[in-house]
């Protein structure tokens, strides 16, 4: 009898939460890592909407350990299977819980919340500015990018390839121009050919690192090429 090849990811981290609903040792540390590799995108859309870089990380802080303690996994609907969908639903309410809370304070209720006047809670209003969804969105995609070429590096140290990395890293971000090459090449003592022979397979590496950290985050696996697609899309915004 054949053997069907295995899957090209393992279970993701997300769904191992979203099995858990975080009421396991899995779920709990699955979802304390995807917590603490993207905590970036939540303090970016925050950051948007509260117009305040200190008050956004302390209320990032409140939000994610509202979250490590099972605070909202009980009425998830997944967010159709996207962990990023689903985190950036998930601010959102707390955002307006805080309101809630910061009026029943001003009403005498007693409640001590994270402070959010009027002045300070006021979305950008300027046409050039983006959206704190925008921001979102564009800081997990590069966080996705940063946490690939992470796993990348790792790659090549084990096999030996530092320098090459080292090398070939702002060939691998668009942060070098074509015609530096040449010197790349011969700082790792390589040809030029070689060297593009080279940066082509890695950056294959890079894809299919890139595929394997988005895969973490979705439910479905097969839905990879679409969230690529919406992450490479908020990088050109």
């Amino acid at each position: 009898m054949p053997v069907s090849p295995p899957s090209p990811f393992h279970t993701t981290r997300w769904t191992q939460v979203c099995l858990a609903k975080a009421d396991s040792e899995d779920g709990r540390r699955a979802l304390a890592d995807l917590c603490d590799a993207y905590y970036e995108p939540v303090v970016a859309y925050l950051r948007h909407v509260l117009r305040d870089s200190d008050a956004a990380r302390d209320m990032s802080h409140a939000f994610f350990a509202m979250m490590l303690q099972g605070g909202s996994m009980d009425s998830a609907d997944r967010e159709r299977g996207r962990f990023r969908s689903y985190l950036l639903g998930s601010v959102k309410h707390f955002v307006s819980r805080q309101r809630e809370m910061q009026l029943s304070l001003k009403r005498g209720a007693g409640l001590q919340t994270i402070s959010m006047d009027e002045e300070s809670v006021v979305e950008f209003c300027d046409s050039s500015a983006i959206s704190p969804e925008a921001a979102f969105d564009r800081q997990w995609a590069l966080t996705v990018l940063e946490r690939s070429l992470e796993a990348l590096r790792a790659e090549c140290l084990s096999g030996g390839k530092e320098r090459f990395f080292d090398q070939a890293r702002p060939f691998l971000t668009g942060d070098s121009a074509y015609g530096d090459q040449g010197a790349a090449a011969a700082a790792c003592g390589m040809s030029i050919e070689a060297f593009r022979v080279a940066l082509h397979r890695m950056k294959k590496q890079l894809r299919q690192c890139l595929k394997e950290e988005i895969a973490g985050t979705l439910e479905d696996a097969a839905s990879v090429t679409d969230e690529m697609q919406i992450l490479f899309e908020a990088l050109g915004g």
